[in-house]
């Protein structure tokens, strides 16, 4: 029995590696970024399918477009970019993103206090998928993503003011939902005392 001892390989040396074309370097990117590149693409995509597909297209991507990257910030946040980027262009194929039917808005601010009892991340980020698509596209461009709605605009063909909008009725349409799982919560909860 022989004992392999791996070494590490640093960012640079995969980058370099990927470059050259070597299979194992493409490999060990993937293994390392695919888990967190797929949670980008379904925050854009709810289809587990196309989010795989395009997954494995904007990876391709990756590796043909390497020598576009200049070594200059994170090789994880470029990766991103080319993530976000394909699942847009997928979206832009595939779906209409015109302005969403309006929301009735909240009549009241929901109690975050007491949310945050019942409410986890999973539960948040379901929320997030059930927008309708131009608010959940618009949204994570802007809070998750952190780009502007001038880029948001000319990344999605639309207006800055459509992309303000946009997130204004997401914003909405969440504390909508937000207020939902707080009257859920609050009748889980009277049920659990009335035992």
């Amino acid at each position: 029995m022989k004992l392999l001892i791996r070494k590490s390989v640093s960012e640079e040396q995969l980058v370099a590696q990927c470059r050259k074309g070597k299979e194992s370097a493409q490999r060990a990117v993937y293994e390392k970024y695919a888990d967190t590149m797929m949670g980008v693409c379904i925050r854009y995509l709810k289809d587990r399918d196309a989010a795989q597909d395009v997954l494995m297209t904007a990876f391709m991507k990756v590796f043909e477009r390497i020598h576009q990257f200049r070594d200059e910030g994170s090789f994880e946040g470029w990766i991103r970019r080319i993530m976000v980027n394909e699942s847009l262009s997928y979206l832009r194929k595939n779906q209409t993103m015109q302005v969403e039917v309006d929301i009735e808005r909240a009549d009241r601010e929901p109690d975050y206090h007491s949310l945050s009892d019942h409410l986890e991340t999973a539960d948040i980020m379901r929320m997030i998928e059930a927008l309708p698509i131009g608010y959940r596209t618009v949204f994570n461009l802007y809070a998750i993503e952190g780009f502007s709605h001038k880029e948001i605009g000319e990344k999605l063909g639309i207006s800055e003011n459509t992309s303000k909008s946009q997130l204004s009725r997401a914003r909405s349409y969440l504390q909508q939902l937000l207020l939902n799982a707080e009257n859920v919560g609050t009748e889980k909860k009277m049920i659990y005392e009335s035992y």
